[in-house]
């Protein structure tokens, strides 16, 4: 592996793979994601994955790609709210969710979800954005 030297006093938020997983320039390690990053990997990977995608883990994951193709209105966005609060509550036990914002970009069909959360073991704030599309494979050419 590379030499990654985790500072000790943040060990305890953990270490991972980075996402997408990328490698060195030899080809021969990965990188590592550390503390705050592998907590906003992990929350990414976490609403990427289908629930039954993973074999072992059922429960593990949020079934956002099914409503791909549905309107934009109340009813779909408190759907992905409470899809996104179930994921993270059942499986993130590292952060406390603190709000889900939605900004729709009809334009490019898109919907970028901004999850807010607190790290609870150091109370630090923070957030991911995730976009979620509703057109897939346009602007190709």
């Amino acid at each position: 592996m590379a030499e990654n030297f985790v500072d000790s006093s943040r060990a305890f938020l953990g270490r991972g793979w980075d996402f997408p997983v990328s490698f060195t320039k030899g080809g021969f390690d990965v990188f590592i994601a550390e503390a705050e990053a592998d907590i906003k990997n992990s929350l990414i990977i976490l609403l990427s994955t289908s629930l039954g995608e993973r074999v072992m883990q059922p429960a593990y994951g949020c079934n956002l790609d099914k409503d791909v193709f549905e309107s934009l209105d109340t009813t779909f966005s408190t759907l992905i709210t409470d899809q996104v609060k179930n994921a993270i509550l059942t499986n993130e036990p590292r952060v406390k969710l603190e709000g889900i914002d939605y900004e729709e970009d009809y334009l490019n069909g898109r919907v970028v979800m901004t999850v807010n959360f607190t790290i609870i073991s150091t109370n630090t704030r923070s957030n991911v954005v995730f976009p979620f599309y509703f057109t897939q494979g346009t602007n190709l050419g």
